[in-house]
């Protein structure tokens, strides 16, 4: 079956997205992670559908590029309210449904998406680390400079080692330079480091306000691949709510490609 798809970026976290409004695609782990292979495919960090839904604009699922159904993702999500909003399926503001529930969305303009997130209600905290669910489980830990760590390697020991088995936690590092947080991300689901991720850039600016008790409510966080602002409402110790992320939405191309010779290209 040969599939139209669209490529987007979100601070170059890349996404595949696909109108399945008509439910023609119910996409097997082996065809995500095809679509998704680098080298085989047309390559993202995941692919997302957006589908109807009776309640809200619409509906977003999001598979990983290892081929599975993930929980949320914030880049992810302002990418195709940027799709939907080409699609004229809605205007400037859309409410759509994730994974995670509701969110609200704003198109500020051609290339910028503002999304909430959900609320906040729990922060766990050890000597040297922060595990905050942002609508994905997110470590977070703060580093005297983030280009020093060996991401990769660091990242897969630590989403090994903590948050529920089998499935891990995202792990982010992170270090002030002067006002703005330098952050790396190592995402599961992708099994490697990203160029940006906004769950975890979400956690991280709760993180670095709750470390540093800071009477201030809004970060801008730069990744690999540009950069995110995070603003919010600090209702108590550990409780956050109007979570807002926003950053680049950015359609690259569309195409289309066959799964199944993707696949047949030489994946497993």
């Amino acid at each position: 079956m040969i599939i139209n798809f669209k490529k987007y970026h979100g601070a170059g976290n890349d996404f595949v997205i696909i109108d399945n409004r008509e439910l023609n695609l119910n996409p097997s782990p082996q065809e995500v992670a095809s679509l998704c292979h680098r080298q085989f495919g047309v390559g993202a960090d995941g692919l997302m559908l957006l589908e109807n839904d009776t309640k809200a604009d619409f509906r977003m699922r999001y598979y990983n590029s290892d081929g599975h159904e993930a929980t949320m993702c914030g880049n992810g999500g302002r990418c195709l309210v940027m799709f939907a909003h080409h699609l004229g399926i809605i205007g400037d503001k859309s409410l759509f449904l994730g994974i995670d529930g509701e969110h609200e969305a704003i198109v500020i303009d051609k290339q910028t998406v503002r999304l909430k997130m959900i609320d906040v209600d729990d922060i766990t905290l050890d000597e040297e680390y922060y595990i905050i669910n942002t609508g994905s489980p997110h470590l977070i830990q703060f580093v005297s400079d983030v280009e020093h760590v060996d991401v990769p390697y660091q990242g897969r020991l630590m989403r090994n080692a903590f948050g529920k088995q089998p499935a891990g936690v995202n792990v982010n590092f992170a270090h002030f330079v002067d006002q703005i947080i330098k952050i790396r991300t190592y995402e599961r689901g992708v099994e490697g480091e990203t160029l940006a991720c906004g769950t975890g850039a979400v956690a991280t600016a709760i993180a670095a306000n709750h470390w540093y008790n800071e009477n201030k409510n809004t970060y801008t966080l730069e990744a690999r691949g540009g950069t995110l602002t995070v603003s919010f409402q600090r209702v108590s110790d550990k409780k956050y709510q109007n979570i807002w992320l926003q950053g680049p939405a950015v359609k690259v191309f569309d195409g289309k490609i066959d799964p199944a010779f993707a696949g047949q290209a030489g994946l497993p």
